[in-house]
């Protein structure tokens, strides 16, 4: 957990400011030229200030392709069976349910595997699929050393592993990594940009970590860095919390810190699920003139942004990634290379009220994905 640097310094500063604009006031009556004036003015034409804007103002556009144009070219074979390990949060099953539906598309046939989010449990699932014997196994969340000896395993029998959001790399098993370590970061870029603009520069934040799931890191990390670039003396606190409290304790827990920490501005969490059930918490609480943004949207954050109860998420491309993962099969059963999904660029997009696509469901980042997948697969 990170502590506030400076913050008796900023306490201090604060006081002497606050003293000295009101000596000014009282010689000269309030103009445009007492500090807390400059401060503004100051704040508007500051060079992170502009770089967060603009940052925004690109990752609010909704994009309007998928990441691969080159059709498989290929008859595809249908009676494919391809088991789908889930992660234990909810996001992890929209990722599957959106796989399962291209793979229809298809005629594969997917069997979801379940786990806890546990090592054990994720271990577990992949001894399962050892003993299925698919023609693949699609996963998300957990890096190899949770499932190393089954990963072996798989390898040597010729069944090739897909996996997303996973801080792993590509190779010895793993043929396909999408929303690795070195995609995911912009999603903590995305989150700072709201941060700043929406607070002028002058945030005072929390960001509540889920430390369990190691691909968050990089989100966290990308965040904070780009936070003091754009946000030269803005306080930070970073909060870890543990997978149990999804669901469970995750609204007290805030309430609890921001009553501690009542100059906290704004709230931002590294993933949706630990958002759920804390507006309302905040409300009860009486606790108010807090900015919530979430990483990795869902339908419930969605109607709390349409509400007013929440103000930003970083929408995920899950509809994207499930479905490239179908066409890396695709090209695989067809036996060609993946190489054309593996680098791919996945969209993202930071959602607001202005620019909320819906709200009782997860949704799409392209909206005719489906189709300009069906057409790389010659199903149009």
């Amino acid at each position: 957990m990170s502590s506030r640097p400076g913050r008796a310094v900023r306490r201090a500063l604060t006081a002497i400011v606050s003293v000295t604009a009101l000596l000014a006031l009282a010689a000269c009556g309030a103009t445009d030229t007492t500090p807390a004036a400059d401060s503004v003015k100051k704040a508007a034409d500051s060079p992170g200030l502009t770089a967060a804007r603009q940052a925004l103002a690109k990752y609010s556009k909704r994009p309007s392709t998928i990441p691969v144009t080159k059709p498989v070219g290929k008859q595809i074979p249908a009676d494919k069976k391809i088991d789908f390990i889930l992660c234990g949060v909810q996001s992890c099953k929209d990722l599957a349910d959106f796989f399962t539906e291209a793979a229809n598309q298809l005629g594969w046939e997917v069997e979801l595997i379940p786990t806890q989010g546990t090592p054990e449990s994720v271990q577990s699932a992949y001894e399962q699929a050892l003993r299925d014997k698919p023609d693949a196994v699609v996963s998300s969340g957990f890096p190899r050393a949770v499932y190393a000896k089954q990963l072996a395993k798989l390898k040597q029998a010729g069944i090739p592993v897909i996996q997303s959001n996973a801080d792993d790399v590509v190779g010895d098993g793993i043929e396909l990594l999408n929303n690795g370590p070195k995609d995911v970061g912009v999603q903590g870029e995305m989150l700072a940009s709201w941060v700043v603009s929406d607070s002028g520069a002058e945030a005072n934040t929390v960001y509540f970590d889920l430390p369990v799931y190691t691909i968050l890191k990089p989100v966290k990390d990308t965040f904070a860095a780009k936070y003091k670039e754009w946000c030269e003396g803005c306080a930070l606190d970073t909060v870890d919390v543990p997978i149990t409290a999804i669901g469970k304790d995750m609204p007290d827990r805030v309430v609890s810190y921001v009553r501690s920490h009542p100059k906290v501005t704004h709230i931002v969490f590294s993933l949706g699920l630990l958002n759920v059930g804390v507006p309302t918490a905040l409300k009860t609480a009486g606790v108010t003139g807090k900015h919530i943004a979430v990483n990795v949207g869902d339908a419930q954050n969605y109607q709390y942004i349409d509400s007013g109860l929440s103000d930003g998420a970083m929408a995920l491309n899950s509809h994207e990634t499930a479905w490239l993962q179908a066409d890396a099969l695709a090209r695989h059963f067809t036996g060609q290379s993946m190489d054309v999904d593996q680098k791919a660029v996945l969209p993202n997009m930071l959602i607001t009220k202005d620019n909320l696509i819906a709200t009782l469901k997860d949704f799409p980042l392209v909206e005719d994905y489906q189709e300009q997948f069906k057409a790389l697969w010659g199903l149009n």
